[in-house]
């Protein structure tokens, strides 16, 4: 009787096919050991390559394919499609495109604009934030996103440095506009966005929009002929003290506009800005970010805690921006049901601490954090591809090819680099706190800053590593693990970061020294257990015979400095200390922050619900630290 093999014999393998099979296995468990990141570095090398790729043909080719003729393709191609949902109504890509031709055509009826002329934009989120963008971008103006928390001095400080034709400013902005309208140069024209002014020499702008022509203005005006001219100033604080015009080219808008698409976002995403879109972040990777996927934005007038779930949910968000105060006040809110009811798969930004991190994910549920590392003005940007908790980015031998970069040692007593014997700057170790710094080149160029040739100098580091080298300092300290993650340490010189935004330290000091009562002031931030970032604190030296005026303190602090720029914290000293270059010493105030059980000297705190400073007692202090005091 036959056998069931008999009938079906099994094939036998040739002999090297099992030595294969083992050695495959083996080769498993190598990568999985040794090299754990292969594939996800690769996988995220190759998109870094085919988008570097795409935009050296547009070169090759002699053409230049900006963000607004993607956008504009987008409106032929997929018209009905939402592009900006805001408090509700749906605004089409051909909405958009339209609205934008009609206010591009008001400008071009009503103003001698000519192709790179300079617009300043001072408006809130709103539609027509955009619309106006866009419609200056189609008749080829640089506009100027300038932040509506900027007030008096430092406002026209930013007006004045870029130097524009117009001035556009949104009707709920119209008290700031009230405020600089005296002071502001004659030669700036200024625009609203309402049907009527009750300021002289103001014009209007919706009245004219209902009777503006649709069609499209002449291609000619808003096409670029180089990807590395200006299209846009974003502001930025820095170690000067006062805002600074960052020049963002087409390149870096491309650059910008990739972020999402690299973490895996795709057409189909619906995603949620709530940041302020005169920030990079919002307005580079939130809105042209949705441009380069062809995706739909929500678009928030400001961020609410309260309602950001409630907006997931009710517009089926899949995408959400942050900062990492952000991602910390939705932790501080109270405990729901159904937190983790919601279709919200990614979340990109930047700045979370590591304990809120975990906190979000386990609260909220399986969102991928996707944490990068970027400066407006900045030719360097790392993206943590793989979700490690706490850590910016990535970086390999392959990387380091294309985006050269080094961490170098820094002196901080000196607050400058450490140079050898033979005048070039050290790598520190792997482990390491290093200043951040990027090799500027033609593929990855510093553009500067409008106006102020020494301010883009400043930025600049020359003989680092020999002759003839040049790289841009980035003003921040990173880590670089032996897995090669990168890590945020810190900020240097005078800007420290409070409530997601640059604080410049000289800017409120030299506010503050326009009191009558104050002899010098020297501001730094003190870390606060459980917030991001550093909280502003002002050591103040009083004139000789004069005595501290709280009152007017506060009424000066808010009245000329945006709310995340106020001090919290105030130390009277008798003598305020140097160091050996006759610079303010700020180290061991900082070491000192604002404890009043080992500090003699006076401290004072500023109570937002009384609105004013109040002494700043030992009970007051445990409260700030347990978090019952909100800051």
């Amino acid at each position: 009787m036959r056998g069931w093999d008999d009938f079906y014999p099994l094939p036998v393998p040739p002999s090297w096919v099992p030595g294969a099979a083992v050695g495959i296995i083996s080769l498993h468990f190598i990568q999985k050991l040794l090299f754990p990141y292969f594939w996800a570095d690769l996988r995220y090398l190759l998109k870094v390559l085919t988008y570097g790729l795409r935009m050296e043909m547009y070169r090759l080719q002699g053409r230049v394919v900006s963000v607004l003729d993607k956008f504009v393709k987008l409106a032929e191609k997929q018209p009905h499609k939402p592009f900006l949902i805001y408090e509700g109504t749906v605004h089409t890509y051909r909405d958009v495109d339209r609205r934008s031709n009609r206010i591009a055509q008001v400008f071009l009826q009503h103003e001698a604009l000519k192709k790179g002329d300079t617009v300043a934009l001072l408006m809130g989120n709103e539609p027509d934030f955009i619309h106006v963008w866009f419609g200056l971008a189609k008749l080829g103006c640089v506009v100027a996103f300038l932040n509506f928390n900027v007030r008096l001095r430092s406002l026209l400080h930013c007006v004045s440095s870029c130097e524009p034709k117009i001035l556009v400013v949104g009707a709920d902005l119209l008290g700031t506009l009230e405020e600089i309208l005296p002071k502001l140069q004659k030669d700036v024209s200024v625009w609203i966005m309402a049907k009527d002014s009750t300021f002289p020499n103001v014009h209007t702008i919706l009245d004219k929009l209902e009777t503006a022509s649709e069609d499209p203005v002449p291609v000619n005006r808003c096409s670029a002929n180089n990807l590395k001219s200006a299209v846009l100033y974003i502001f930025t604080s820095g170690t000067t003290g006062l805002p600074k015009a960052a020049v963002i080219s087409h390149l870096q808008i491309l650059k910008g506009a990739a972020g999402l698409w690299a973490f895996g976002a795709t057409s189909e995403d619906i995603i949620y800005i709530t940041l302020p879109l005169y920030h990079s972040a919002a307005s580079l990777l939130g809105i042209g970010g949705c441009i380069q996927l062809g995706a739909t934005c929500v678009l928030k007038k400001k961020f609410s805690a309260s309602q950001f779930w409630n907006d997931c949910r009710r517009y089926n968000v899949t995408v959400i921006q942050y900062i990492g105060e952000l991602c910390r006040y939705l932790c501080n809110q109270p405990v729901k049901e159904g937190e983790k009811n919601h279709k919200v798969r990614l979340a990109v930004g930047n700045g979370v601490r590591n304990d809120v991190w975990r906190e979000f994910l386990d609260r909220f549920g399986a969102v991928k954090i996707c944490e990068f590392y970027g400066a407006t003005e900045g030719n360097i940007c790392f993206m943590n591809h793989t979700g490690k908790i706490g850590s910016v980015g990535r970086t390999n031998f392959f990387y380091k090819l294309f985006f050269p970069f080094d961490l170098i040692k820094y002196d901080f007593q000196k607050d400058e680099p450490i140079r050898n014997k033979h005048g070039w700057c050290e790598k520190v170790k792997k482990g390491e706190a290093g200043l951040l710094i990027s090799k500027v080149n033609a593929k990855n160029p510093f553009f500067g800053y409008a106006g102020n040739k020494r301010h883009t100098e400043k930025k600049l580091l020359c003989e680092v590593f020999k002759k003839g080298d040049l790289y841009f300092n980035t003003g921040d300290l990173m880590v670089q693990d032996h897995d090669n993650f990168l890590y945020f340490w810190d900020r240097i010189g005078d800007t420290f970061r409070w409530k997601g935004e640059n604080v410049a330290t000289t800017e409120v000091s030299d506010v503050i020294v326009m009191l009558d009562f104050i002899q010098e002031a020297n501001v730094y931030g003190v870390s606060v257990p459980d917030h991001e970032g550093k909280a502003g604190m002002a050591s103040l030296i009083l004139k000789h015979n004069a005595s501290l005026d709280l009152e007017q303190m506060y009424k000066q602090v808010v009245t000329y400095l945006p709310s995340y720029a106020c001090p919290l914290f105030l130390r009277v000293q008798e003598k305020m200390e140097m160091t050996g270059t006759f610079k303010q010493q700020k180290f061991r105030l900082v070491d000192e922050g604002f404890n009043p059980s080992t500090i003699t000297d006076p401290l004072y705190f500023l109570d937002n619900s009384k609105k004013a400073y109040v002494l700043l007692t030992k009970e007051l202090y445990e409260m700030i630290l347990s978090g019952k005091m909100k800051l």
